[in-house]
């Protein structure tokens, strides 16, 4: 059936079936029935075996929250009609004490958030139907194992019982029956287990466990809606810009069971590796057990492969010995996958009594490594185009890519070993709980969060480590998932740690780490390393030089970077960076050899010691811009004249104001009066920029003439033109402007004088106050107006919302969570003001002076969002740091393609 008439069949449904020969959805309908639904309704659709279920739409989860959490009039009876239909398909019906339809309850939102809300498996199972299913498979042991699990996911999701009282009720109960693993236990020890989480849930909630089978279904129906706002779904979509208006879907599907003996097994897999890209099935699989076996990590899961297995040093059987024909078929299936949503998959399975069973099938969560790899190998197997291919990669993901490594040379002390779970090196102090972990890393602190096993809860501490390592779980446990998704380093399933997060220590064998001790993991190789080791730089090349050389031909806009030394300015070359678009000339005088003749200059007397002191900075800036203009080779270099307060250079401690005068030779006094002269109230909006300029001019002309000497001798040495564009900061008049314009001029005709080179050069300003946007016609107008502006969109945003950003970090958390920000404006531009300004300020600009250079040159230039918001507004280029320039090119080149701008050329 084709989409149209689906979705026109299917207008006004609230409950819609899959399996068993009919689907009511496609993959397209995502929006209607999240992703696990829409994909569980297309693979019905393609004849792949999928237990037979419904889905409930999103629409009935933003009803449930518009109606105080009540779900909508109607419902109960849609569902009650697609429960028969899924038990007359599978032969069972839902309550059936000799035969009972049993089914699972998942979520599913429009974009995949895995581990992030809730599911419940077995319901349908109280007391007496468990005896029928006992019954009915034949098998107790598998019976009561189900009833067990469903109690404890049913107790912890709905009635918020917390899933420790379970685990310690399951795992003393292992201790005094001298069992290692859950499949050693017994039909009877499950009831004796079963009967103690009965009493359980009682104590601590007040009330029996239900029995009543309706209740349940629409307890968990509610519980899973209700879970797309706990703490850690509200956490992932913060930090992935997931709206909260989508909602989730709800899926009902009849349960097929891995945990029925050694002929069944439950499995994740991946069509090709989600840490590498390479073209490989990658999973693990557990014999006798359930899905949420294989992701928690309770028990060490085995490969799907023989491969996988041998290089794992794993001595259990891989799928593909074990079952061959089984794993033949989920190959098949797996191509069939790959082509339909030509992409990789991230796929769960099951295995009932030797038949496989699909129960999902969604785009794989990957590392940006092998995003790349995948976009470009599937580019070069001709499954999509090269625009597409450049459109798959998320811009922001690329800095997973920038990230240290061990270096091969460094000195290593292994501690453990385990699984290499999601590439990248990193060091820092252990840490056990994640709310420690978050305070930490707001004080600026490395740390390590080490964890037995992380679960859902743990997401705000995952975030903010700088790696995570584990004890137990596999390559797809939730640890490994979240990490990989996150671009943080990880290794999973450390056995040979013994964690105690209460007393603090982790062992080691012999020895004891406790909190605050340093370890490096490496999510390339599993190694736990002991102390801080070496690092080093990634190196860009292969697939991502490729996909890079797609980009760079389908952007418009241009790429600088923020530079202001000879290593940011490699770093920037290295990355990609076509010029620099902002040197911040203040950053060179905080250098040791230059410090003291700056504080010479601010307390000098006069104009002559001023100069005198000047004259000492003069050959520092000189060989600055040389190097800088050298490295840039004939690129576009913008240089911003000084811009901070004078105060900032000069020290507030009694102690070091003492020194600073016995190494000027002044009295102390002369000092401390100076500091006292400089202080300001609100310094950003005081003595600085070109306020110090019009003050104090021969600042300006030293910096002047250091910029065009410099590029007189860059131009000899590297026999290519140099071009330096000076920029006046924070003009608001057009006075302003034309005042030091002058200077510069003259000085530059100063130059071309003494050296006999003519100069080719630049002014123009940095936008960073409101005033100069509204007036960019006059301040660009005439031959001698400003030739480029550069929004210097930092203080802009603060001029424009009048919100300080070293204060604003209280008043931004609170203001994002009550929805007045979407998303801090100091990261991502807030385009209807301060994106207004921008606007407006281009538009005039332009107006005055035709073919006005235009680009900005704060943080923003290195956020996508901002940097399409610049290739809308048609800006000529973005600058940030050098590390985010590889995250500028792509963005640029997405937003192009989105735009269907035609390709730049050349």
């Amino acid at each position: 059936m084709g989409d149209s008439r689906i979705d026109k069949a299917n207008r006004g449904k609230r409950v819609y079936l899959f399996g068993a020969g009919r689907s009511d959805g496609s993959a397209a309908m995502r929006d209607v029935l999240g992703g696990k639904g829409a994909n569980l309704a297309e693979m019905a659709s393609l004849g792949l075996p999928v237990p037979p279920g419904f889905t409930i739409s999103t629409d009935v989860c933003t009803s449930f929250y518009a109606n105080g959490r009540k779900l909508p009039d109607g419902l109960d009876a849609q569902v009650e009609s697609a429960l028969g239909i899924v038990g007359d398909a599978v032969g069972a019906a839902f309550g059936d004490a000799r035969n009972p339809l049993l089914v699972s309850v998942r979520s599913g939102g429009r974009t995949s958030m895995p581990g992030m809300m809730d599911t419940i498996l077995n319901l349908g199972l109280n007391d007496e139907t468990v005896a029928g299913l006992a019954q009915q498979s034949g098998d107790a042991r598998f019976a009561y194992d189900s009833y067990r699990r469903f109690i404890q996911m049913y107790s912890n999701v709905v009635l918020g019982v917390d899933h420790g009282v379970f685990e310690d009720i399951l795992e003393n109960h292992k201790n005094l029956g001298g069992f290692t693993t859950d499949t050693e236990l017994s039909a009877a020890d499950w009831q004796t287990v079963i009967a103690a989480y009965k009493e359980a849930v009682e104590a601590e909630s007040g009330s029996a466990f239900p029995q009543d089978l309706r209740s349940q279904l629409w307890g968990a129906i509610g519980a899973v809606f209700g879970s797309w706002q706990n703490a850690r779904a509200i956490t992932y979509r913060r930090l992935h810009q997931i709206p909260d208006a989508w909602g989730t879907a709800v899926t009902v599907q009849a349960m097929v069971f891995g945990n029925m003996g050694d002929s069944s097994a439950t499995g994740v897999a991946f069509t090709r590796n989600p840490s590498t890209g390479a073209r490989e099935i990658y999973g693990e699989f557990l014999v006798n057990a359930q899905g949420e076996d294989v992701v928690a990590g309770i028990r060490t899961p085995q490969s799907l492969t023989e491969k996988a297995r041998i290089e794992a040093h794993d001595d259990k059987p891989s799928l593909e010995a074990l079952m061959p024909d089984l794993f033949r078929q989920l190959t098949e299936i797996f191509g069939r996958l790959e082509a339909r949503y030509r992409d990789m998959q991230d796929v769960e399975f099951t295995i009932q009594g030797g038949k496989l069973w699909m129960l999902q099938t969604r785009s794989g969560k990957r590392t940006a490594e092998a995003a790349l790899k995948i976009a470009v190998d599937l580019a070069n197997e001709g499954v999509i185009g090269r625009e597409e291919a450049v459109m798959r990669i998320e811009a922001s993901a690329l800095d997973q890519l920038l990230h240290p490594t061990i270096d091969p040379a460094a000195h290593k002390r292994i501690l453990a070993r385990g699984l290499a779970a999601s590439p990248g090196a990193a060091s820092g102090e252990i840490v056990f709980d994640p709310d420690e972990a978050e305070a930490m890393r707001a004080k600026g602190r490395d740390i390590i969060l080490v964890r037995v096993e992380t679960s859902p809860e743990d997401i705000h501490g995952m975030h903010a480590a700088a790696g995570i390592l584990t004890a137990r779980g596999g390559m797809t446990s939730h640890a490994a998932v979240v990490a990989r998704g996150m671009g943080r380093p990880c290794v999973c399933g450390a056995g040979q740690l013994r964690i105690d997060a209460k007393a603090g220590e982790m062992t080691v064998g012999a020895q004891v780490l406790r909190k605050g001790d340093v370890i490096t993991i490496d999510g390339a190789t599993g190694e736990v390393l002991e102390g801080r080791v070496r690092m080093r730089q990634p190196e860009l090349s292969g697939d991502f030089a490729t996909l890079m050389s797609w980009a760079d031909a389908a952007r418009r806009l241009g790429v600088r970077a923020n530079a202001d030394t000879p290593r940011d300015a490699r770093q920037a070359r290295q990355f990609g960076a076509e010029g620099i678009g902002l040197c911040r000339t203040e950053h060179m005088f905080f250098e040791a050899d230059r410090i003291l003749a700056m504080r010479e200059m601010i307390c000098a007397d006069d104009e002559a010691g001023r100069r005198r002191a000047l004259a000492k900075i003069l050959p520092m800036q000189r060989a600055d811009f040389e190097a800088l203009f050298e490295i840039m080779a004939g690129l576009p270099v913008t240089i911003r004249l000084l811009d901070p307060p004078l105060h900032e250079f000069l020290p507030h401690e009694e102690k070091e104001q003492t020194a600073v005068a016995e190494a000027l030779g002044v009295p102390v006094a002369r000092v401390r009066s100076r500091v006292r002269e400089l202080h300001e109230f609100n310094p950003m909006l005081g003595f600085r920029g070109c306020r110090l300029a019009i003050r104090y001019p021969e600042i300006t002309e030293m910096q002047a003439r250091a910029i065009f000497e410099a590029a007189v001798n860059a131009a000899q040495r590297t026999s290519r033109p140099v071009v330096p564009e000076v920029m006046i900061p924070l003009v608001a008049y057009r006075r302003e402007f034309d005042i030091l314009r002058r200077l510069i001029v003259d000085t530059a005709s100063a130059v071309e004088k003494e050296t006999g080179a003519r100069l080719s050069y630049q002014v123009g300003t940095m936008v960073e106050l409101p005033r100069s946007a509204l007036r960019a016609a006059e301040i660009a107008g005439g031959e001698e107006g400003a030739e480029f502006f550069s929004f210097g969109t930092n203080d802009l945003t603060q001029t424009c919302i009048g919100l300080s950003r070293d204060d604003a970090a209280p008043i931004l958390e609170s203001y994002v969570d009550r929805g007045v920000f979407e998303i801090d404006p100091f990261v991502s531009i807030d385009r209807d003001g301060v994106g207004e300004l921008v606007r407006i300020g281009t538009e005039r600009g332009r107006e005055a002076r035709a073919g006005l250079k235009v680009g900005i040159c704060g943080e923003h230039g290195g956020d996508p969002a901002s940097v399409a918001f610049c290739h809308e507004v048609g800006l000529d280029y973005v600058s940030c740091s050098p590390f985010r320039v590889p995250v500028a090119r792509l963005a640029a080149a997405q937003a192009a393609i989105s735009g269907s701008i035609t390709p730049k050329e050349g």
